[in-house]
């Protein structure tokens, strides 16, 4: 059996659909899956030990587009797909899908899009408080034949498959930084995709040097999309000048590090703090305790799908009657499920899950 899976697009996302490929393979020991992704989330299902064959989507514009994806459409119309499960349900994904002439075709049932699928399952179009992950395995009880068990968040965790060699890297380069054994690294990623979830430069100052406060073992390392590289900057300076000369050197300038070595440096580490985006998710993959800050969005929909006995934590205000939002617009015009959500609440969670974790 020959199965295709198809998600573009985000990070995080992607993360989320790695427990189908466990239950897949799971399922049909005997099927070659491929997984067709766009090149910013190769890392996540590279060396996916579920997989058989990854294709990387070019994400071009215009007319390069069309000639990209008619080729891409050949091809897999060619490799005789016997399932296609489209985990995207954008314009790109549901047609391609319908290019391969596959015999069974799961997606959504979104609308214009749905008659591309041999079957559509549904999805609420409001922002109801149900994981990511369970929305996406409502796709595989729509397989010919399947009984499909809920997903267990022990059992089906997202995962990422470790690169030894970044490994070794990461660590070569913390030993050049003088991180020992005995420090207790931390990692708080400070960007967002877009401002509705961009925490205060200010909070994450407070953040960092609370938590550098806390021993003299801890090393902070900040992490940043490449945009937000120069936010990094600010806070890391920020967070020195207020430690003064006897702390400051426990906020790590550890450079540019890429998805594979960040969850290198995640897996040292004692904690991950930061918000809901694809980091986390990544970061998700490991042991490692994470504590998430949730502005727009709902922990219930995107907290981090592991074994439940590692510690973690979702700090958010509940009290906003515009929480959840769709992310297009903001009402109040402040940002305010995050520009009111306090630097103490955060450091609180975190010292928590610490404790839990130790």
């Amino acid at each position: 059996m020959k199965i295709l899976l198809i998600r573009l697009r985000l990070i995080g996302d992607v993360v989320f659909t790695t427990p189908i490929l466990r239950a897949l393979k799971r399922a049909h020991p005997d099927a070659r899956l491929t997984y067709l992704v766009e090149r910013e989330a190769v890392a996540v299902v590279r060396g996916n030990p579920h997989l058989d064959e990854l294709i990387v989507v070019p994400r071009t514009r215009g007319l390069r587009r069309v000639l990209d994806d008619v080729r891409l459409a050949a091809r897999l119309r060619a490799a005789r797909f016997d399932l296609v499960i489209d985990l995207h349900g954008g314009p790109r994904s549901s047609w391609l899908a319908f290019a391969t002439g596959a015999r069974q075709r799961i997606g959504y049932d979104i609308e214009g899009r749905a008659w591309l699928y041999t079957r559509a399952v549904h999805r609420a179009r409001e922002l109801r408080p149900r994981h990511s992950v369970e929305n996406q395995w409502d796709l595989l009880g729509a397989i010919d034949g399947w009984h499909v068990a809920p997903p267990d968040r022990a059992a089906d965790a997202v995962e990422m498959a470790p690169d030894p060699e970044v490994e070794r890297g990461v660590a070569a380069r913390l030993a050049r930084l003088g991180i020992e054994d005995g420090h207790e690294l931390m990692v708080v990623h400070v960007s967002a995709g877009n401002p509705f979830r961009r925490w205060p430069e200010p909070a994450f100052v407070d953040l960092v040097c609370a938590l550098a406060e806390g021993n003299d073992r801890r090393r902070l390392i900040l992490s940043s999309g490449p945009s937000d590289r120069a936010a990094a900057d600010r806070i890391a300076r920020g967070a020195r000048d207020r430690l003064g000369p006897a702390r400051r050197g426990r906020v790590i300038e550890f450079g540019e590090f890429d998805l594979a070595e960040l969850r290198a440096l995640v897996v040292r580490s004692r904690l991950f703090v930061g918000g809901d985006t694809g980091p986390l998710h990544v970061a998700a993959t490991t042991r490692t305790p994470i504590v998430g800050i949730y502005g727009p969005t709902l922990p219930e929909r995107s907290a981090p799908w592991r074994d439940p006995a590692v510690p973690s934590a979702a700090v958010e205000r509940r009290d906003l009657p515009c929480r959840p939002c769709g992310q297009r617009v903001c009402e109040p015009g402040d940002f305010r499920c995050l520009t009111t959500l306090m630097a103490g609440d955060v450091i609180s969670a975190a010292e928590r899950v610490l404790a839990r974790s130790a």
